[in-house]
């Protein structure tokens, strides 16, 4: 099979997944599910081109199991985190603005469009899977997997230090500022980030793997400017009153000593 036809079945994998979860969302009254599925998907993308394509095994290997690590880790984090809960209030103002159009719009604003992102920023898993050459590991394999395991680590570590925060009840409106939080408002993102350029160093290895460094360039954007630290602290700001001193001091995104 061509690129391009192993690409598209990614696409169709895809969507067919979503379309399922879709129809699950209409019954649990909840588009919100599909922010847990998100890095769940990109292990199905992953997997879907490792079964179609006949690249150097091992960088194949190496390429799903950093996928798979970190998609599943965010799906169980993000589980753990909403399952139960309300629906996210973004999805409630869209099913209350749309009211009865809500039920089908739902499959076309969110989960076609999340589909769509997923396939065309998962060009990276692809490109490091379908190349037979070089059939060896090179410097920006072992860069990707350096980079990669330094975004898990704050990805990770991040979640797990913000998690047992708001856990204490005597935390209430007050901001984290200990751990990896002292050094970045945002580690979660930021490690988020370095996942996306540690998969495109891999995929660079190959040939024209230069090429899919839109995927990592849109994903620090969105993380940046869109539905990460920009939107967040919008709220944040509201919220808790010490946060403009936190933001002072604190760097936004990239970790750096804070300030005095």
């Amino acid at each position: 099979m061509t690129f391009l036809e192993i690409y598209l079945s990614g696409l169709a994998v895809i969507m067919l997944a979503l379309t399922i979860l879709w129809l699950i969302s209409l019954i649990l009254k909840d588009s919100s599910i599909v922010d847990i599925f998100w890095g769940t998907g990109f292990v199905i993308a992953g997997l879907t081109y490792f079964a179609l394509t006949d690249g150097f095994e091992t960088r194949k290997a190496i390429i799903i199991i950093m996928v798979t690590l970190w998609g599943l880790r965010l799906t169980l984090h993000l589980g753990k985190r909403n399952i139960g809960k309300p629906e996210d209030y973004r999805y409630q103002n869209w099913r209350n603005q749309f009211g009865e159009k809500w039920w089908w719009l739902s499959y076309f604003r969110v989960f076609v469009l999340q589909g769509v992102i997923l396939w065309l920023v998962s060009i990276p898993i692809i490109q490091a899977q379908y190349h037979t050459s070089p059939d060896n590991l090179t410097i920006f394999d072992y860069l990707g997997i350096i980079v990669w395991g330094m975004g898990l680590f704050f990805e990770a570590v991040g979640d797990w230090q913000l998690t047992r925060f708001k856990a204490n009840p005597d935390n209430k409106g007050k901001v984290l500022n200990t751990g990896l939080w002292r050094y970045t408002r945002h580690p979660n993102y930021f490690g988020d980030a370095m996942i996306w350029w540690g998969l495109f160093l891999v995929a660079l290895s190959t040939p024209a793997g230069f090429l899919t460094i839109l995927a990592p360039l849109f994903m620090t954007f969105l993380l940046l400017r869109i539905s990460g630290v920009a939107m967040l602290e919008r709220s944040l700001k509201k919220k808790k009153p010490e946060y403009a001193e936190y933001i002072e001091k604190t760097s936004a995104f990239i970790p750096m000593p804070p300030k005095r």
